[in-house]
C-alpha cells in the first residue's frame, strides 16, 4: 500500500510540474490574451445632501449590478502587462437613504466603466500560478438616467411634471489585485477585485443638486484565451 501511495505521490508531483511548465510561452513578453467573464459591481457610496430645498439629510444610496465582461491583455515584459476591460452597460438603482431611508427607489442610471490597467504580474513566465497587481484610468460613462414617482414627490410636490436628472461624467482612478492560473498552455482562469475612487454630481430638472461619492468595489471571475 505504501508502494501504491508513494507512486500516486510521484505521478502527482509529474503532473503539477508539467503543469507549471505548459504556461512558459504563453504568459511571456509580446503575447495577448483575452479574458470573457462576469463582473459584478457594487458601489460604496457616501453620499451628500439634496441641496435646498429638501429635508436636511436628504441622501441617496446605489445598489449593485452583475454583468458579462470582456478583458484584453498584452505582456510588454515577462512582468509587466496591459489589460483594456469593457463590457455592457451596468444598470444601477439609485435608493433613498438618510432622512429618506425606506423611500425606495428614486430612479436607476446605467453606467459604461471601460477601464485601462497597468499591472506587474508575479513569478516566472513559465509558473502556471500568477498573482499580480494593477492601477487603472477608468472613464464613468452615465446614461439612461430615470426618475421615478417617488424622486418627483419629494423634489417636485404638486407639480404633474416628472423629475429628471442627469449624472456627470467622469474619471476615476482604479486599484486592482488579482491571480490567474494556467490550465494548459492556452487556457487559464483568472480572478480579480477592483476598487475605482469616483465621485460624481448629479444634476436635477427641479435645480438641484446632489454630490455623490461611489468608490465601486468590483469582483470579476473569468476564463481566458493566449494567443
Amino acid at each position: 500500500m505504501n508502494k501504491s501511495f508513494n507512486t500516486a505521490m510521484k505521478l502527482l508531483a509529474i503532473a503539477v510540474s508539467m503543469t507549471a511548465s505548459v504556461a512558459a510561452s504563453a504568459q511571456s513578453a509580446g503575447t495577448w490574451s483575452a479574458k470573457f467573464g462576469i463582473n459584478q459591481i457594487t458601489p460604496k457610496v457616501t453620499s451628500g445632501d439634496l441641496s435646498a430645498p429638501a429635508l436636511p439629510g436628504t441622501k441617496a444610496d446605489v445598489g449593485s449590478d452583475t454583468e458579462p465582461v470582456l478583458v484584453g491583455n498584452y505582456m510588454f515584459t515577462d512582468n509587466i502587462s496591459a489589460e483594456f476591460a469593457v463590457g455592457l452597460p451596468y444598470k444601477h438603482n439609485l435608493i433613498g437613504a438618510g432622512a429618506i431611508n425606506g423611500t425606495g427607489k428614486l430612479g436607476t442610471s446605467e453606467v459604461l466603466p471601460p477601464t485601462l490597467f497597468a499591472q506587474y504580474r508575479f513569478f516566472q513566465a513559465k509558473s502556471a500560478f500568477r498573482p499580480y497587481v494593477g492601477v487603472g484610468l477608468t472613464y464613468a460613462y452615465f446614461q439612461k438616467e430615470t426618475g421615478s414617482g417617488q424622486l418627483t414627490a419629494l423634489t417636485n410636490t404638486g407639480s404633474s411634471s416628472p423629475t429628471t436628472f442627469k449624472l456627470d461624467n467622469k474619471f476615476g482612478v482604479t486599484g486592482q489585485i488579482g491571480a490567474a492560473y494556467a490550465i494548459n498552455e492556452k487556457w487559464y482562469v483568472d480572478a480579480a477585485v477592483t476598487k475605482t475612487y469616483l465621485k460624481t454630481t448629479a444634476h436635477f430638472s427641479t435645480g438641484q443638486t446632489q454630490e455623490i461619492k461611489l468608490d465601486p468595489v468590483a469582483i470579476v471571475v473569468g476564463v481566458g484565451y493566449h494567443f
